[in-house]
């Protein structure tokens, strides 16, 4: 399943891609378009994305593309999604959250080079994003995560 958030859903779109969804968010697009959401809708079409929106209107000109998502707190969202089986709610640590790029296992001179990493790195699994030059590990943010959606949904 793949995804195309509109800018009201920042937040959403970083859970999605913690829980390994290719989401392209509308803060890649140049803000202050006053066609943006004509761009939203081609590009929901062009890569065979699903449009998430809290707008009413893009959701209406969106059709069966679009989900209207209609609450403000991130884990009823992605009850909604889930509820519309769209998505599990399962942490898979595949994607950069950021820039929503694959991530690959990384390598050890990478670990080492992170000023943010771990001191204990035994029995941890770190991953790389070529991108955004970022290391991942599932550590208590992730953790936290799988937490908070097993306890929610």
């Amino acid at each position: 399943m793949r995804f195309i958030v509109d800018r009201m859903l920042g937040t959403l779109s970083r859970y999605l891609r913690f829980m390994g969804y290719d989401t392209v968010s509308a803060n890649s697009l140049r803000s202050g378009n006053t066609r943006e959401d004509t761009l939203l809708l081609q590009r929901a079409v062009q890569d065979h994305r699903i449009l998430l929106t809290k707008d009413k209107e893009l959701a209406r000109r969106g059709g069966e593309l679009a989900v209207l998502i209609q609450t403000d707190e991130v884990l009823d969202q992605i009850d909604q999604l889930v509820k519309f089986g769209l998505i599990q709610p399962e942490v898979r640590m595949t994607r950069c959250s950021l820039c929503n790029e694959p991530l690959r296992p990384a390598g050890r001179h990478e670990v080492d080079a992170s000023p943010y990493a771990p001191i204990k790195k035994e029995g941890l699994t770190f991953y790389w994003c070529r991108y955004c030059r970022r290391l991942y590990w599932m550590g208590s943010h992730g953790r936290n995560l799988k937490k908070r959606l097993k306890e929610n949904l």
